[in-house]
């Protein structure tokens, strides 16, 4: 089964340092965290008034185990250390486990 950290980050008081950033510098390191099988992002647009998040990151693991190992690692740690380099509008991080319900 598939372990999900899933990162919502706000609004950015700068958004194209934020970009920038996050992509020659984030993505380069949150790539090395050990047991990382899956890592996507998407700009999302609001459904209805609500506001949506300015970028979100999905980064999948095979378990638990292999999650928490990830993020407790020099490589999980520097990527988690980075954060606040960019994020001016902010970080909200959960994750769980994935239950494919299509079939």
């Amino acid at each position: 089964m598939t372990h999900r950290l899933l990162v919502q980050y706000g609004q950015p008081a700068d958004p194209a340092a934020f970009d920038e950033h996050y992509r020659d510098v984030h993505i380069p390191l949150a790539r090395k965290i050990p047991g990382l099988v899956r890592f996507t992002i998407a700009h999302p647009d609001p459904v209805g008034d609500g506001p949506a998040p300015y970028l979100v990151a999905e980064l999948d693991f095979e378990s638990e185990q292999d999650f928490g190992a990830g993020l407790q690692s020099a490589e999980g740690q520097a990527a988690a250390g980075d954060v606040p380099n960019f994020a001016t509008g902010g970080a909200s991080m959960s994750h769980f486990e994935v239950d494919d319900v299509t079939s």
